[in-house]
């Protein structure tokens, strides 16, 4: 059966939580109470996301690394580790780690011995305008030293976040096709940055490509971040083009909270989703909503 929106259980594959007590989230502090980062600049712990994911019956999340002091980058699993939260709340975690520093082997067995991280993320963005990047370099995925600490994650059974630019996807395409038994998982869209019609086909075609792969799946989370003129139906577009890439077993549902609250409400995001999915089959929203990140993430 098509054209029922989905009612069914979520789970939230990409969400952060921070106290800014710690002192832990330097990019957090400083800046004006008026600039674009201030409704970020507070705490938003366990509690203040269940109040916003429970009532949209999400029933298990993962939490992605934030920046997190990069001298001790296991301290954020530790921190999330004596939050007190509800069954299924940050349940895994992604962790980060900086693949070409000299300690990355020792950073790759401490997140190991914590048995809720599942991933690594190092953040990798590079774009040709410097003001969009978030890397000086676009050459790491190509870097021996680099490559050989990713290949660490077949021991420890680690999948890698992806968060890169549409300028970077024919190196990912090489890195993925090396490692064809290490799961990749694309955030936010493949970052569709640049939105003028050429290079949203060239996203678009990207996607393509990436997707030919099995071992890459893709997380439809915070498109508002490349879209901050929205409408439901860009959005939507954003939406069916991922799905039309990887299909509906390699996309999943996630949020980006806080992040994407900077632009869409919690439970104003959810809803565009279910509308622009409302024409799969049951099964298939089941599984963009729930269970491929429950697979994904080798959740119970």
């Amino acid at each position: 059966m098509t054209g029922q929106r989905y009612n069914g259980p979520i789970i939230d594959a990409h969400h952060h939580l921070w106290d800014l007590r710690l002192g832990k989230h330097g990019w957090l502090e400083g800046g004006h109470a008026d600039d674009e980062l201030a409704p970020l600049r507070r705490n938003h712990l366990a509690a203040d996301y269940e109040a916003l994911a429970l009532p949209e019956n999400i029933v298990a999340s993962v939490h992605i690394e934030a920046n997190w002091d990069p001298v001790d980058p296991a301290g954020e699993s530790r921190w999330l580790d004596t939050l007190e939260r509800s069954p299924g709340i940050a349940a895994r975690y992604v962790a980060h780690a900086a693949l070409l520093e000299p300690g990355a082997e020792a950073v790759l067995e401490q997140h190991a011995a914590n048995g809720r991280v599942v991933g690594i993320r190092e953040i990798l963005s590079w774009h040709p305008d410097s003001a969009k990047r978030r890397m000086p370099d676009n050459e790491r995925m190509d870097d021996p030293r680099w490559r050989a600490n990713f290949a660490r994650f077949r021991q420890h059974g680690f999948s890698f976040d992806l968060l890169i630019t549409p300028h970077q996807f024919e190196s990912t395409r090489r890195l993925v096709a090396d490692f064809p038994d290490i799961a990749f998982i694309l955030n936010h869209c493949g970052s569709p940055i640049d939105r003028d019609a050429e290079s949203m086909r060239r996203w678009r075609e990207g996607l393509g490509e990436l997707a030919a792969a099995p071992n890459v799946a893709i997380k439809i989370s915070d498109p508002v971040a490349y879209d901050p003129q929205w409408s439901r139906e860009s959005l939507t577009e954003v939406v069916l083009a991922c799905i039309d890439a990887f299909g509906p077993q390699r996309s999943m549902f996630a949020t980006d909270y806080p992040v994407a609250d900077l632009r869409i409400g919690f439970a104003e995001w959810i809803d565009v989703f279910k509308d622009a999915t409302g024409g799969f089959s049951e099964a298939e929203q089941s599984a963009l909503f729930e269970g491929n990140a429950r697979c994904w993430y080798r959740m119970e």
